[in-house]
């Protein structure tokens, strides 16, 4: 790697190269012509760089995330940023040192600590969005002169997404490096608590990243010893080095090197040019009026890329001097329309420390709009000329340069300047006030005045990386007349209402010249109403609610002016105490977690908390995923050919266009299937390729193959296809009136007699109501892939895909083909997250990719783009309950009638499972005397679902704690008092015959409510809202009951092959798949045990068809279960062939047992099998013992809701849950966290929204939340402040292997805890409104939906207080 020079001699031979170069993990690379089309991601992949990953293409969940560094001739130093590779046109990055993962450190050579702690701290599970965790964190690292804070660290985190983790091992993991003394870390002594235990001064709790296990018997005891021993940061000036002499230096020839002026091409005609100089992006400008001028490609690329505009000329001003300029002037600030938003907030608070304060009041507001704007990768490029010139109606910094009173300095081709107001500047969607000869060079924002006051104002879906429904920016001047304050200068301008930033001219005379006082307010709030217009088909929808937030914006920027102006005699009105919270700025503090298990080891190695066996390997990006598998040489990537329409007759397909496009290498239809086309995962009800008519949109209809991704795409979008609309069905309420349902799916659950007891009059009371519960995009960070080829002369076909399901892709594409199933092989090594999308809807994908790589005998791959997996590949379906419920005047519930349907979409799938699952736990933990329920599957034109953790279980659950909460309402108590009442119990017979056994409820409920101080919690929620009118606290507790098993007996059975060898290693390969949930390094540890050999001389294999056949999905929470004692059976089937040997002799390793029972020929090969035995439910009569045991849970959250907007954040999780003796602590407890934050996110954050009735400005059928733009899971921000997990003690599982218990599904419920506690402080707040009635509460809980819900003066004008708001179901 070299060693740097003074910089002196490096300039003193300097010289300017001419081609373009770039520097990957310190290798000099030539960058040829002909590449400005493709980004940074897809030449680092392309050069065998795999570790940086593909995840949504639109730089929305950091899987890409690498390191830039570049000298920065101004500052004389190199400069560190992290960015997103799937965005970064390749070209921009000429002449710098990118570092990817691979880079950091690798598992040979050594890893890096920041590698080392996250793997050691359990932050990587199924490992797909490692690498860009790994990368924003180094990338803080290398660019930071002192070590960071946590909030820092978090913040850096912000623009990537984790599904599995649920995000609190990350944030532990990374925690260490903010420490700035080694001392307490080393010195053990200066930190134990009472009991002797190592306090972590990182957490301040006994500190668990390190596990010395002392054997006590049975048990172990755990001595906890810190492991994060890593020297203190040293920064040099040139290449940042940290921690270890292993990192890349900025390379000698970069420092050399001045930057040239870029002409360059890519396909098609485009034409790529880097000026460097102002004039000469003036001269290219009056060459090509249409060019794209782009920094960050932040806007354009994702309008290139996903919404198909074609841009001819491209000119990056990245680095033109006179758009980079940031200066302090006397009027104001200068700032360049290059400069980048991470500069610009960098720049903005060292003013604001620097400069007066009653200057920098608009400096302020723009630190904490662009502090919430995107994630760091994304503010690390974008431009403040970009954002302003897109002129989105959503740009959050727009209204603020309009209300400011901020200027644009513009300049023409010939040099003219000319300068205009930023209020003047938008003219409508997405224009703006510049002529096609003209650019924006620059932005003056001036001072504020004395008593001049701007704030800020964002809601959208997410906190952290999201755009905005409604934003804001709101000025005022005041000055003192006549001992008043009057208003002397305003500006009010809304964004999100219009086609563009809206300035509220008519609310803003209006307050002029007034006394700032509540008479104001009053008035002023009644001309905004109507001087803010949004139609009610109004794009975006959320008409009701953006018109509210309009209000409350304003309302939020009056108290707050009022109260910075408090103590000024003249006031005479100052804020109530108990307003006071609705003008407090939101400051999340660090996340805190506490993890509380025992471990009961068994043998060397089941119940240690090993971490997980790929963790090295992910954490440096050397673990291999579908895509990453090399392609051959004749390999080619196929494209699907869509349906764009819901419901359709297809009239004709014209593919005359495709086969003269670029790269084109075939197209096949339904025709070309040499097999059979009719596909499905239970019944044949699905076309591979749509014959004559479609059923949704996103059906395929062919596949074109061509030697790029891109080609196919380009090929696949020439096919025209000529359809014939038919009437299409696109909701539940859709299918009900027109009895839409799949064949044969009616089911029914009975006990004892509902009609009886309800007529009777044994009830006190009955209730009857609707639960509308919303679906979920299973969002796993790896698209869907799959890479098929023949073998043999085409005689076999082998395929390596990523799925849930080998075998059923062995099946498809079998099948299609027309092969014997013994000729198909599937190969999954592992995947990057599946949650059940990867158990069917992945399989017509490989038989997609299979017809032309059999026809061509060529290797095909089809790997979808996010948007196109989302909108095809099927969701978690959605629900509609219809109850009646009868009970006693002290809560006890006596009987529940219960119809409820699911959203199947146009094809069964797994659908009638999914119902019967929800109708089995539509109990959840209650005993109910009479029950009825009936189930349908509703058949509708959308993409048809599927499966998704917890297989319609928590769709049941949800809907019976919701008229739970309705009858504590009704009886005036808390939930948990009914719930408790309720509670079943061991010998309880559940309304399908099975009975209670081995019941931990109640003890984990008790045990739950005292850890969690309930009853003072509540008691400190109540005193909270008293005292607080516009932000309100809510807890709640609720528990879970999970079945484990599949519902359908023969699936119960799992297979695994172990096979000992000489030197006393041991290769398992089992039918289950890794996908995260630490499936093979449970196995390992069971095999290991078996042995009494160590973990690490265990290795699992891929998981293959020809190695264990017919294996079921890994689903349903039973692969541990199974597989384990599939292997179990094995080990042990070995172990007995060779007690006649170790019988004999006394060996001193398992090596010499091996080898000695090779010698005397025994076969250290087996086959092991296990069976799940006594269960069997009869679908027909809906009685028998569906399950082998259940997993029991409970939880307990507080929250805070901002009544005003409908934010909330999570105060507090407290989760305990029963899982027996846990085989691998540490994993379950990562698995409870993940599950926990993923449900969070179905209960209160993302929301499908479809072209329906509801929707009706999307277009019918199509998905609108079709990518991590539009569609928000939870990122670090949304986990609890406080987040504890607890594992019950001593409550071993007689019915699973080693006592231990399936963990993979049953925490995802008991995210409810947080919607019942968000809904606990609506009723706070509408109780203060004088509306103490039920109403309903749609999941998810998003801010829409909580603050139309609190009802108050601001909503009254927009709704009534039965209003609910539009829901896709």
């Amino acid at each position: 790697m070299g060693s740097l020079k003074q910089e002196d001699e490096l300039r003193a031979t300097e010289e300017e190269s001419k081609e373009a170069i770039l520097y990957v993990n310190g290798a000099r690379r030539v960058l040829p012509d002909g590449l400005a089309h493709i980004t940074l991601l897809e030449y680092l992949r392309d050069i065998g760089l795999t570790g940086t990953k593909l995840g949504c293409g639109e730089g929305g969940c950091g899987a890409c995330t690498v390191m830039v560094s570049f000298f920065d001739q101004n500052l004389k130093k190199c400069a560190h940023y992290a960015i997103n590779a799937c965005l970064a046109p390749l070209y921009s990055v000429e002449g710098s040192h990118i570092i990817t993962v691979e880079g950091v450190g690798n598992h040979r050579h050594g890893l890096h600590p920041v590698q080392e702690t996250l793997a050691q701290s359990h932050g990587s599970q199924c490992g797909f969005c490692t690498p860009g965790f790994i990368m924003s964190m180094y990338a803080l690292l290398r660019s930071s002169q002192k070590p960071p804070t946590l909030e820092q660290i978090e913040e850096s985190l912000a623009g990537n997404l984790c599904r599995c983790t649920g995000y609190r091992s990350i944030a532990d993991a990374f925690r260490v490096f903010a420490k700035t003394d080694d001392i307490p870390y080393t010195d053990a002594s200066l930190n134990s608590n009472r009991s002797g235990e190592f306090v972590c001064p990182s957490t301040g709790k006994p500190c668990s990243c390190g596990v010395e296990p002392v054997r006590k018997e049975n048990a172990v005891e755990q001595k906890r010893v810190c492991n994060y021993r890593y020297e203190s940061i040293s920064y040099s000036e040139i290449d940042g080095r940290t921690y270890t002499d292993k990192e890349f230096i900025f390379p000698p020839e970069l420092l050399l090197r001045k930057l040239t002026y870029l002409n360059l091409s890519g396909s098609d005609g485009l034409k790529w040019y880097r000026p460097l100089r102002l004039q000469q992006v003036l001269d290219l400008k009056a060459k090509y009026p249409d060019a794209k001028l782009v920094v960050g490609n932040t806007e354009i690329g994702i309008e290139m890329r996903l919404k198909g505009l074609q841009y001819q000329v491209l000119i990056c001003v990245a680095h033109v001097p006179e758009l980079n300029k940031l200066s302090v002037k006397d009027d104001g600030l200068e700032i360049g329309a290059a400069v980048r938003l991470s500069e610009l907030l960098k720049v903005f608070r060292e003013v604001a420390k620097e400069q007066p304060a009653h200057k920098t009041s608009s400096c302020k507001a723009f630190i904490e709009q662009i502090k919430w704007f995107a994630g760091t990768q994304i503010k690390n490029v974008a431009s403040v000329g970009g954002n302003i010139c897109t002129a989105s109606p959503i740009s959050d910094l727009n209204p603020l340069w309009m209300a400011t009173g901020a200027k644009f300095q513009i300049i023409d081709c010939k040099g003219n300047m000319r300068t205009t107001v930023a209020e003047n500047f938008f003219l409508g969607y997405r224009k703006v006030n510049l002529a096609s000869n003209e650019i924006l060079l620059s932005v003056l924002l001036p001072w504020t005045r004395p008593f001049e006051f701007v704030k800020e104002f964002k809601q959208a879906h997410r906190r952290d990386d999201d755009i905005a429904i409604v934003n804001a920016g709101i000025r005022v001047c005041l000055e003192e007349k006549y001992k008043e304050w009057v208003v002397s200068d305003a500006s009010i301008v809304y964004g999100g209402v219009a086609p563009l930033s809206l300035s509220a001219v008519r609310t803003k005379n209006f307050i002029l010249s007034k006394t700032w006082n509540n008479e104001l307010l009053n008035g002023a709030l009644e001309v905004l109403e109507k001087d803010i217009l949004l139609k009610d088909d109004a794009p975006g929808g959320m008409v009701e609610f953006r018109r509210s937030l309009t209000k409350s914006f304003f309302f939020k920027f009056f108290l707050w002016v009022s109260h910075q102006m408090e103590g000024k005699l003249s006031l005479t009105e100052p804020v109530p105490l108990s307003h006071l919270s609705a003008v407090q700025s939101f400051q999340r503090p660090c996340v805190v977690g506490t993890q509380d298990y025992e471990i009961v080891k068994l043998g060397t190695a089941v119940g240690s908390p090993e971490v997980h066996l790929s963790s090295r390997l992910q954490v440096t990006g050397e673990a291999e995923y579908t895509d990453d598998t090399t392609m051959p040489p004749n390999g080619l990537h196929g494209a699907l050919i869509l349906s764009r329409k819901p419901h359709a007759r297809i009239l004709s397909i014209d593919d005359s266009g495709v086969k003269c496009s670029p790269g084109f290498a075939g197209i096949f239809f339904a025709k070309d299937v040499p097999g059979d086309n009719f596909i499905g995962p239970v019944i044949s009800d699905e076309e591979l390729f749509a014959t004559e008519f479609v059923t949704c949109v996103g059906q395929v209809i062919g596949v074109v193959v061509a030697d790029t991704h891109l080609h196919a795409k380009q090929a696949a979008r020439k096919v025209h296809v000529e359809y014939e609309d038919l009437p299409a069905i696109l909701s539940i309420q859709d299918a009900l009136k027109s009895h839409s349902f799949h064949p044969n799916t009616e089911k029914h659950l009975e006990k004892g007699d509902v009609d009886l007891c309800f007529q009777s009059g044994q009830c006190d009371r009955i209730i009857e109501g609707e639960v509308q519960v919303g679906g979920q995009e299973h969002f796993y960070l790896e698209p869907q892939s799959s890479l098929v080829w023949t073998m043999d002369g085409g005689n076999e076909v082998h395929m390596v895909s990523s799925t849930q399901a080998p075998q059923k892709h062995q099946k498809y594409v079998s099948h299609v083909l027309g092969l014997p199933m013994s000729k198909v092989v599937c190969k999954t090594k592992r995947i990057g997250g599946g949650f059940g999308g990867k158990e069917t809807r992945s399989a017509f994908l490989a038989a997609a990719a299979s017809v032309p790589a059999y026809l061509l005998k060529q290797p095909v791959k089809i790997t979808l783009d996010r948007d196109v997996d989302m909108m095809i590949t099927g969701q978690r379906h959605s629900f509609l309950g219809k109850y009646k419920v009868g009970f006693k005047n002290d809560g006890k519930v006596l009987a529940l009638d219960l119809e409820i349907y699911n959203n199947a979409g146009n094809s069964l799938d797994l659908s009638l499972a999914i119902l019967d699952r929800a109708m089995l736990h539509s109990d959840n933990v209650y005993e109910i005397p009479n029950v009825k329920i009936k189930g349908r599957v509703c058949f509708t034109n959308f993409p048809s679902n599927t499966a998704f953790r917890g297989f319609g279980g928590p769709q049941g659950m949800l809907i019976t704690e919701n008229w739970i909460q309705r009858i504590a309402m009704e009886l005036r108590k808390t939930p948990e008092e009914i719930r408790e009442t309720n509670f079943l119990m061991d010998g309880s017979v559940l309304h399908f015959g099975q009975q209670i056994e081995h019941c931990t409820l109640q003890r984990l409920w008790n045990e739950l409510k005292s850890s969690c101080g309930f009853l003072k919690a509540r008691g400190e929620v109540e005193q909270f809202n008293f005292h607080n009118r516009w932000k309100k606290h809510g807890v709640a507790m609720v528990p879970t009951k999970f079945g484990i098993s599949f519902t359908t007996k023969f699936m119960n059975q799992a297979g695994a092959l172990v096979q000992v060898y000489t030197d006393g290693t041991v290769l398992v390969t089992h039918g289950g798949v890794e996908m995260g949930q630490g499936l093979h390094t449970k196995i390992a540890q069971i095999a290991a045990s078996s042995f009494n050999i160590p973990i690490s001389s265990v290795f699992i294999s891929e998981t293959s068809t020809d190695k264990v056949p017919n294996a079921s999905p890994t689903a349903a929470s039973a692969s541990s279960d199974m597989y384990g004692a599939a292997v179990l059976d094995a080990c042990e089937q070995i172990k007995a062939r060779m007690t006649p040997i170790s019988s004999k002799h006394n060996f001193s390793s398992f090596a010499e047992l091996a080898t000695a029972c090779y010698v005397e020929r025994i076969d250290l090969s087996a086959h092991g099998f296990y069976a799940t035995p006594d269960i069997g439910f009869d679908l027909k009569t809906g009685k028998g013992k569906p399950f082998n045991y259940f997993t029991y849970g409970a939880a307990f959250a507080e929250v805070e809701v901002d009544t005003l907007t409908g934010d909330f954040h999570t105060r507090a999780a407290n989760i305990f849950l029963d899982l027996g003796h846990s085989l691998n602590p540490a994993i379950d407890v990562g698995q409870i966290e993940g599950a926990f934050i993923q449900g969070l996110g179905w209960l209160a954050l993302e929301e499908l929204k479809w072209g329906d009735a509801a929707h009706k400005w999307i277009q019918p059928g199509f998905l609108y939340t079709s990518g991590p733009g539009n569609y928000k899971i939870p990122s670090l921000n949304d986990i609890p402040f406080k987040f504890s997990v607890s594992l019950l003690k001593d409550a071993p599982n007689v019915k699973a292997i080693h006592s231990s218990k399936a963990v993979g599904e049953p925490p995802f419920f008991l995210a409810s805890a947080v919607f019942f506690a968000i809904k606990d402080a609506i009723i706070a707040a509408r109780a203060e409104a004088g509306h103490r009635d039920w109403f309903p509460l749609d999941n998810p809980a998003t801010p829409e939906r909580i603050r139309m819900a609190c009802l108050d003066e601001f909503t009254t004008p927009f709704i009534s207080s039965d209003f609910r708001p539009k829901l896709s179901v």
